[in-house]
């Protein structure tokens, strides 16, 4: 399994991309590919107390970095010479597995969509977060942020790709699939929700994916279903708000405990059940975002990742590519054409 990662991304780049592909490899067994300058690269191994490239890692260079404030639509004409435009072409060429990015989100995506290429059939790649839930199993919410205005057909499509994923990359053997809306009943939401909800019932009654009605964002953290379709805005705000409530109960746990002696004591006395709630919380401990609906697995990490995130996100990239579902999804896709064409 080769990963081709982008180590000139994000706020802590060179140096969090490069410690946490070392610890990938030393942990999960990955060969990894540094794509950036490489005199930044090899400084930061000499920072570090290795005068060499550790087994496992090879350095492909680039001179240019994406800025984050560069026009996606521009990035591929001059910033051709990138890391991540390179990385890209290395993973459209056949050079990786996948690749990792926690670079400009737009220019991730563009460059994923026209360099990488969509699966046939799909018409918007889609941002999908695996996160956790009350019930212990992963929600993947798509999309949360690639496409803020979307058509019926175009949240129809990300219930099919988000299905696949969770069945055959996460393990789900039956997803549950809901639409987020502001009530249960089939009549609530705009107009694009009331669509969307007749075309995500048609889907199912076809046997394409299991449709369970809408669902209520307050829900959504309860595991109520294992997949979430809705439109990039409110897939961001759904995903922003749960990880802002995510932090306060945080700050909150924390001064509770340290109030006084007494609560000092009972926080000793659950100090483990705090570490791993608190790590449950932790988005560092996810990775990253794969848009879904790329032919290739390509996997955007938070833009302030640290070494513990890259690293995770390394460990997402491997499980996305063994898990290959592009070929499931072909074959859904297929079938909804039949079955449209057979109306």
């Amino acid at each position: 399994m080769k990963i081709i990662l982008d180590a000139m991304g994000g706020d802590n780049a060179p140096e969090a991309p490069v410690l946490g592909a070392i610890d990938a490899v030393k942990t999960y067994g990955a060969d990894i590919i540094l794509v950036g300058r490489g005199e930044e690269i090899l400084e930061v191994l000499k920072k570090n107390g290795l005068e060499t490239l550790p087994e496992g890692i090879e350095i492909a260079h680039a001179d240019d970095v994406v800025d984050m404030h560069d026009d996606p639509g521009t990035v591929l004409h001059k910033r051709k010479n990138s890391s991540m435009v390179i990385g890209l072409k290395m993973l459209s060429d056949g050079k990786g597995d996948a690749f990792v990015s926690a670079g400009s989100t737009g220019a991730l995506l563009t460059g994923a969509t026209l360099l990488v290429k969509r699966v046939r059939g799909i018409r918007r790649a889609s941002m999908a977060p695996a996160m956790p839930t009350k019930a212990g199993t992963k929600v993947i919410v798509c999309d949360c942020g690639a496409n803020a205005e979307c058509t019926p057909e175009f949240l129809l499509q990300f219930g099919l790709v988000a299905s696949a994923y969770s069945k055959y990359t996460l393990g789900v053997e039956n997803p549950k699939v809901g639409l987020l809306n502001i009530g249960a009943e089939d009549s609530k939401g705009t107009q694009l929700q009331k669509d969307a909800y007749a075309l995500l019932k048609d889907a199912g009654d076809k046997g394409l994916l299991n449709f369970t009605g809408n669902v209520e964002a307050r829900d959504v953290p309860l595991g109520a279903v294992d997949v979430v379709v809705c439109d990039g805005f409110n897939g961001n705000v759904l995903i922003k708000s749960i990880e802002g409530t995510a932090m306060f109960m945080g700050s909150q746990l924390k001064r509770m405990f340290k109030k006084n002696i007494g609560s000092k004591i009972g926080y000793l006395l659950c100090k483990s059940g705090v570490k791993d709630l608190m790590k449950l919380l932790d988005y560092r401990e996810i990775g990253g975002t794969q848009f879904l609906g790329i032919k290739k697995p390509v996997i955007k990490a938070h833009g302030s990742s640290d070494a513990l995130a890259f690293r995770n996100a390394v460990k997402q990239a491997m499980t996305a590519a063994e898990g290959n579902f592009t070929p499931q999804l072909e074959k859904t896709l297929a079938a909804l054409k039949g079955s449209e064409a057979d109306a």
